[in-house]
């Protein structure tokens, strides 16, 4: 069976720099989810809120864009835009569990409401383009999607993306192996999981688990460890890893030094890289503490250089 690995979004790290850069120098994965883009009222938007999906800007990575919303009108405005600049898939965003979403009823938090839930597919029957869903399994009972699947199932969906955690547990405890295995049987649509691979041995004892399950997202853990994907489709592996993780790292920084103005905001962002990517390494708590403390571009850019001579 073939195995389809795709990138999960992370909101504020996962841009099109991020993305098109792992692309270049990680192989493995065969597409990206975008972080989700919110809607808005009306029928115009600033082409600035695009920018990061420009086809123009996705060379290296095949993307599929990923909305939030709770509005089926607003919706359809931004999927109509979406689709002009050439995207056939759209994604709708019921899996976000952090409370400032959930709370006003988005993500996870309309999980609970299958009427609305539903009273939403129905007016996207005449999308311009096709629909996947990512969902968790609940917000706060994983009894929501049980009650949830038939109203996916009658919809023709590209994908239900499954993350087997509740909303209300962030990304805290076990993923749900029962629940996910239940929507596997239940669901007509094809299924695709996300949750918790950080190792080969995760994703392989998964796949012994379901091996009906051709589609797999992977967020963290590839962050974490970017050889990752590469490890699971079994591609080969660079004599110098460490060298290709510095590649990477330099193309990055010089990409969003470009892009980020002042150097608070590009410190900030490679921080927020280093929060994953420290995982890589053997002392990467130490790393990362180290990363952290640093205030100006010149104090980061020679601890970054001492860190890669100790690896080489």
């Amino acid at each position: 069976m073939t195995t389809i690995l795709s990138l999960a979004p992370l909101r504020g790290l996962t841009d099109a720099i991020y993305r098109n850069t792992f692309a270049r120098h990680f192989p493995g994965f065969d597409l990206a989810m975008a972080p989700f883009l919110t809607t808005f009222q009306g029928t115009r938007v600033k082409s600035a809120r695009l920018d990061d999906l420009q086809p123009a800007n996705n060379k290296d990575l095949p993307v599929v864009p990923q909305i939030l919303s709770k509005d089926a009108a607003q919706f359809k405005v931004l999927a109509a835009m979406l689709t002009d600049l050439g995207y056939e898939t759209v994604n709708w965003n019921l899996g976000c569990p952090y409370p400032m979403v959930a709370n006003k009823g988005r993500g996870s938090g309309m999980l609970p409401h299958p009427d609305k839930i539903a009273a939403f597919l129905e007016q996207l029957l005449d999308l311009p383009c096709r629909l996947s869903i990512k969902t968790r399994i609940g917000r706060r009972s994983s009894a929501e999607i049980k009650e949830l699947l038939p109203l996916f199932n009658a919809f023709p969906l590209a994908e239900l993306i499954i993350h087997p955690r509740l909303g209300s547990q962030l990304y805290k405890g076990d993923v749900d192996l029962e629940t996910f295995a239940y929507c596997l049987a239940h669901s007509t649509n094809p299924v695709s999981y996300n949750g918790d691979i950080r190792r080969p041995e995760d994703f392989q004892a998964l796949q012994n688990r379901f091996p009906d399950v051709e589609r797999w997202m992977i967020g963290r853990g590839a962050l974490r460890d970017p050889f990752l994907p590469a490890k699971i489709k079994g591609m080969p592996l660079p004599a110098d890893p460490a060298a290709r993780i510095r590649a990477f790292h330099d193309e990055l920084f010089r990409l969003y030094s470009r892009r980020l103005s002042g150097g608070g905001h590009l410190l900030g962002r490679m921080k927020a890289v280093w929060f994953y990517l420290a995982g890589s390494f053997s002392h990467g708590d130490k790393i990362l503490k180290k990363i952290q403390k640093t205030k100006k571009i010149e104090a980061y850019n020679a601890l970054i250089t001492q860190l890669f001579q100790q690896e080489t």
